[in-house]
């Protein structure tokens, strides 16, 4: 199993949950963040400028079967991209273990 943790741009949310949803991945946690990678953003106000230091973006975690981790990652990425800085990044961790508290279900079947 693997953990993907995806960092978008918000307006890309709806078009990657549909995508993944063709793929039939349903569960998904969602955390509104801040940050930045290389881009810089500099706005306009009156007079002057400021330059935004954090850019709000949105985590996309999911957890996948190892067969599935190729599918969600395209689906991931063929939907989020605009090619602009900015994008994002996706972050790809092993997961040892995994319950579903309701079941008890482990591991796959938890998924």
């Amino acid at each position: 199993m693997k953990k993907i943790e995806a960092i978008i741009r918000p307006e890309k949310l709806e078009a990657v949950r549909a995508a993944l949803a063709e793929y039939n991945i349903l569960g998904m946690t969602v955390t509104e963040v801040s940050g930045r990678g290389r881009q810089q953003i500099t706005l306009q106000w009156r007079a002057g400028g400021y330059r935004v230091e954090l850019v709000s973006k949105l985590k996309i975690e999911i957890v996948v079967l190892d067969e599935d981790l190729g599918r969600a990652l395209n689906a991931i990425v063929s939907n989020a991209r605009t090619g602009e800085r900015g994008d994002g990044k996706i972050f790809v961790l092993p997961v040892e273990h995994a319950v579903r508290i309701r079941t008890g279900d482990e591991d796959q079947n938890a998924i």
